[in-house]
């Protein structure tokens, strides 16, 4: 009775085996960027489970539509400024920062989005906003200071100081 019962096991082993290899040939490696956030293109094939399957560069995504095959998005770097709310036209200009030329990111601009040039946030950190209170937007971003000097919050507003 050991006998069949060996045989049954290793069937069912070599089975599993294949089973498991089948799915690693059919495994691929994910294409460059990342699915957009609204469908803004006509697809170039519609139908897809995975990148492999779509043609190029484009990437397989979900959308309301279903499974389609579009460009990707890339996400430049930076850092968007900050923006008041209700400052900007409130239109949405862009998606993601593929949307955008050059080196410029698509950013929240106060009620929708646009295309802004980013700025880089310099190293060090702000010291915590002490005395006097200064109620005042004298930077919204790094990049409004001069030199080695930060964008900081100050008691109720921000400004330019050295980082700590």
């Amino acid at each position: 009775m050991k006998a069949p019962a060996v045989y049954i096991s290793g069937i069912i082993l070599l089975m599993l085996m294949d089973w498991t290899g089948a799915i690693q040939a059919n495994s691929t490696a994910q294409k460059q960027g990342h699915c957009p956030r609204r469908l803004n293109v006509v697809p170039s094939k519609r139908a897809c489970v995975c990148d492999e399957d779509c043609p190029g560069a484009d990437k397989c995504c979900v959308f309301d539509c279903g499974a389609v095959c579009v460009p990707p998005a890339f996400t430049k770097p930076g850092v968007c400024p900050r923006r008041r709310r209700g400052s900007g036209m409130c239109a949405e200009f862009c998606a993601n920062d593929s949307d955008c030329p050059k080196d410029e990111k698509c950013c929240h601009n106060g009620c929708g989005h646009s295309c802004i040039a980013p700025y880089t946030v310099k190293p060090g950190r702000c010291t915590r906003p002490k005395g006097t209170p200064m109620c005042a937007e004298f930077c919204y971003h790094d990049g409004q200071c001069p030199g080695e000097q930060k964008c900081c919050r100050t008691t109720c507003g921000h400004s330019c100081s050295e980082p700590c």
